[in-house]
């Protein structure tokens, strides 16, 4: 189910803030009943009409990208800069990203124009892991990384537990390179969470989002999910397993 505004809007017919002017105005009718509430939702089974005429709604696609550092995870940039929709000139339906990734962290980003399956994968009640690998500057000890896999007081709270292991340590350069899953999705969570022990990162991956990975992709390179992917995040989501 999604708000009768968003539906409007993806279908093309109108702004969002538009459309809302357009319930309010009843000239919007849902299964044949004019309908003046804004927070009314309806389902893909739903007839609509907007000013007699019934809308045409986008079939819903899902896509993984592999997000090349220096990329801005929106539609639009007001900058001019990159944006991830930029790798998709290809496809018609209006796709925007699931959750963001920082302008300079690389790696897996899911884009779609399903509102619930994004709600859905980007819910804070919804522990889907995100793996991401971290170059640091030092070498954090084990006892460093236990407060991270313990949780840790950020300005905005502590963090729930989070998995960490150290996967190189470049002794002569006085780097590690340290993979890092967690379940929030704060903003420049993993960045501040290392900055809170001491280490800076310089450079950050999201390897793996749930079961899905990067195989088989360069930077830049993006691929269509499997109907099967999507019920398995959709499961995952929802009841925490996998079909």
């Amino acid at each position: 189910m999604e708000r009768l505004q968003k539906v409007i809007a993806h279908a093309g017919v109108a702004s969002r803030r538009k459309a809302e002017e357009l319930i309010l105005e009843g000239k919007v009718k849902v299964n044949g009943k004019t309908e003046k509430e804004l927070g009314t939702k309806v389902s893909g089974s739903d007839k609509i009409e907007v000013n007699g005429i019934q809308i045409e709604r986008e079939n819903k696609v899902y896509y993984l990208l592999y997000k090349p550092r220096g990329v801005i995870s929106a539609v639009t940039d007001d900058k001019d800069r990159k944006v991830v929709t930029d790798f998709f000139p290809h496809i018609q339906e209006r796709i925007y990203p699931v959750g963001r990734l920082d302008y300079d962290t690389s790696g897996l980003i899911l884009l779609t124009n399903d509102g619930e399956f994004a709600n859905l994968l980007t819910h804070p009640s919804y522990n889907i892991d995100k793996t991401y690998v971290a170059r640091l500057k030092g070498i954090p000890p084990k006892f460093k990384l236990n407060e991270l896999e313990k949780g840790i007081m950020l300005e905005d709270g502590k963090t729930a537990p989070a998995k960490v292991k150290t996967l190189k340590i470049e002794k002569k350069q006085d780097k590690a390179i340290v993979e890092i899953t967690i379940h929030e999705g704060r903003n420049r969570q993993v960045k501040r969470m290392f900055e809170a022990i001491g280490y800076q990162v310089q450079k950050l991956k999201r390897e793996r989002f749930a079961f899905l990975d990067l195989h088989g992709l360069n930077a830049g390179d993006s691929r269509e999910l499997t109907p099967h992917e999507v019920k398995q995040l959709r499961a995952l989501a929802e009841t925490g397993n996998l079909l």
